[in-house]
């Protein structure tokens, strides 16, 4: 039923929690998981926006190779349940990246926590995984505090 799980993370405690939750699935015929974290556009966009293109690149290339880091740690739990995991970073809105790779990858379920890193988001229910439930065509499993 749930064989392609699309796991967008921002590394919150919050988010890590839906690790557990998919090896679960696993056991119900997840087959591949699929690692979506989205740079938010708007904490780089002061930079590019003020600063030199060199520290633009650098700043770029200093959170990708966070995301990579923190994606190995994940990757690894997954597939020792047998999991096929594959990795993706975007740079953008989180929204539109997650329901853009919704659709590109045609997965079953999405796997989202329910607030995010930042206190601003933990205000609401967390603004991304809000509209994501209301925007999304597939099932969301929403995982809480």
């Amino acid at each position: 039923m749930f064989t392609k799980i699309l796991y967008p993370t921002d590394f919150s405690d919050v988010s890590n929690k839906g690790l557990d939750y998919i090896k679960q699935l696993r056991e119900g015929g997840a087959k591949e998981v699929i690692l979506l974290h989205v740079i938010d556009e708007r904490s780089v966009e002061a930079v590019h926006r003020y600063g030199t293109e060199s520290s633009f690149e650098k700043l770029e290339n200093m959170m990708k190779e966070e995301t990579e880091q923190s994606f190995t740690k994940i990757e690894e739990e997954l597939k020792k349940c047998g999991l096929e995991v594959r990795k993706r970073t975007k740079i953008g809105n989180p929204l539109r990246e997650i329901l853009k790779t919704e659709e590109e990858e045609d997965i079953s379920l999405i796997v989202i926590g329910s607030h995010g890193r930042s206190n601003l988001e933990e205000m609401l229910l967390g603004s991304v995984s809000e509209k994501v439930i209301r925007k999304c065509k597939k099932p969301v499993l929403v995982i809480k505090r």
